[in-house]
């Protein structure tokens, strides 16, 4: 049986939290949807917010900020932190890097295969490196 998104709009988001592990509670699924259901995306907690109440979602921006964080630590989305007071959360989990508009605030992905790191220092004592993320800045 075929199911039908017009229908059950939230099957594919259910199936995504429960997937990682998630229990898809209706603010999850809520926030969940605005986040993946329009592809690759960069926001920052505040404009998930904004995004939210415009769709007439009750949320504060501290439960916005507790479930990017669930999200990202489920392997959903990635934090890319631009400097100390700003982040944003990227829909994209594949191996890129990333673009910052420094007078706009826009980030842009670069695609991984077009950045070339040829040497990386030896990581601590009994640590091993994860991933290396690059941010190119522009104005």
């Amino acid at each position: 049986m075929t199911t039908n998104t017009n229908e059950r709009p939230y099957t594919d988001v259910v199936d995504r939290l429960r997937a990682v592990g998630l229990r898809p509670t209706r603010q999850r699924m809520a926030l969940a949807k605005l986040l993946f259901d329009s592809g690759d995306r960069h926001l920052t907690a505040e404009q998930l917010h904004d995004e939210a109440m415009a769709g007439g979602v009750r949320v504060s921006l501290a439960t916005i900020y507790n479930a990017l964080h669930q999200f990202t630590d489920a392997g959903l989305m990635c934090e890319v932190v631009v400097d100390s007071g700003r982040s944003y959360f990227d829909t994209n989990t594949s191996d890129h890097h990333h673009f910052y508009n420094e007078t706009t605030g826009q980030l842009r992905d670069i695609p991984g295969d077009q950045i070339s790191v040829t040497s990386l220092p030896e990581p601590p004592d009994g640590m091993s490196i994860d991933r290396v993320d690059v941010i190119v800045r522009v104005r």
